[in-house]
């Protein structure tokens, strides 16, 4: 799979302030601000907003 610079790779990091991250890709078309989802966070044992960091 070529790289490409419509879907980067992007860091998604905890809100909660543990650290954990997940690293992901994103459509820049879809999606042109810093995206945000709610996933697992196993430190603080719940669901929380992860953000993108640049």
């Amino acid at each position: 799979m070529a790289r490409s610079e419509t879907r980067p790779v992007v860091t998604l990091r905890s809100t909660a302030g543990t650290g954990q991250a997940y690293v992901t890709r994103k459509s820049r078309r879809n999606n042109p601000d810093r995206l945000v989802l709610r996933k697992y966070d196993p430190v603080a044992g719940e669901h929380v907003m992860f953000r993108e960091e640049r």
